[in-house]
């Protein structure tokens, strides 16, 4: 029983912060309608920075720099790049960020090269024990701080004149223009935003217990795509479910691997998929996601 408490526990922690990563793929989508596969890129990009700068300056001030550079790098993204196919279909917008983050993330994996980068975070390898029951210090501070952020950004999304404009133009992006709403301005934020969570995600990707920050870190954006699509593309309370659901599946998965080696070696790197894959039969559009109507 205690080990089944301390894997859902560690699902729980993981998956929020694959909530936040799901965030920044919705949060984008919900503003521009594209699918974007540059989101590894801009996680590593926060992880790196943070990485660089810890020694030199300390933690927290290195923290805040890497969230603002992942920011600036989303946003440059979309000036420099995206806008420039502004109009285009979808599917080429989607395939225009996969070539954004083969550039991105070769440029930053030759910087790193083989080496394991320490984020410097004051936790450390400090473990809780509650009855019994032992969690990393950096489980308990993932899930409290992801926690917050998302809590602050669906307020924001509800009740500032960012996240009207935000809703706006998910929900008719031309009435929405047409009523003096800057949609570049809104895809803009909409880029920053998803940097700034990735680059807080890297953090807790890369702490205790995993050995620091490294070329396959980005990959972890690939395990919250799955807790995006579930949870709906379109739904911001779908990602912070999916990425609840991918962690504890992801845990729970790895923790009775021995159990389940009938289903083969690695299902818990698999299980997420499985998951999404289930849903997705069910329910086309994800948990939350809206279903579009035509008419014949």
């Amino acid at each position: 029983m205690i080990t089944f408490i301390e894997l859902l526990l560690g699902g729980l922690s993981i998956g929020s912060v694959y909530a936040l990563i799901a965030l920044g793929f919705v949060v984008i989508f919900k503003a521009t309608e594209v699918v974007n596969f540059a989101h590894a890129s801009l996680l590593l990009a926060g992880g790196y920075v943070t990485a660089v700068l810890h020694d030199d300056i300390g933690f927290w001030p290195a923290l805040a720099v890497g969230i603002a550079g992942a920011a600036v790098v989303g946003s440059a993204v979309e000036f420099f790049v995206m806008r420039r196919y502004r109009g285009s279909d979808q599917s080429v917008l989607a395939i225009v960020t996969i070539g954004v983050d083969i550039l991105l993330t070769t440029e930053l994996t030759r910087r790193m090269g083989t080496d394991v980068l320490s984020l410097g975070d004051p936790w450390g390898d400090d473990v809780v024990t509650i009855g019994g029951v032992t969690l990393a210090e950096t489980r308990i501070a993932a899930f409290l701080v992801a926690g917050l952020l998302i809590t602050v950004f669906l307020l924001a999304f509800r009740f500032t004149s960012w996240g009207v404009s935000m809703r706006a133009a998910a929900e008719n992006p031309q009435t929405a223009a047409l009523m003096g709403i800057r949609l570049g301005r809104v895809s803009l934020s909409a880029w920053a935003v998803a940097g700034a969570l990735a680059a807080v995600a890297a953090l807790f990707l890369t702490v205790f217990p995993t050995p620091g920050l490294e070329r396959a870190t980005s990959l972890a954006a690939l395990k919250a795509f799955p807790a995006a699509i579930l949870g709906g593309l379109d739904s911001t309370t779908g990602a912070l479910v999916g990425g609840l659901v991918v962690g504890v599946t992801e845990s729970l998965a790895t923790g009775y691997q021995s159990d389940l080696s009938f289903l083969g070696r690695g299902i818990g790197d698999l299980a997420p998929y499985l998951v999404m894959v289930v849903v997705l039969l069910v329910r086309p559009a994800g948990l939350f996601g809206t279903k579009e109507l035509s008419r014949v």
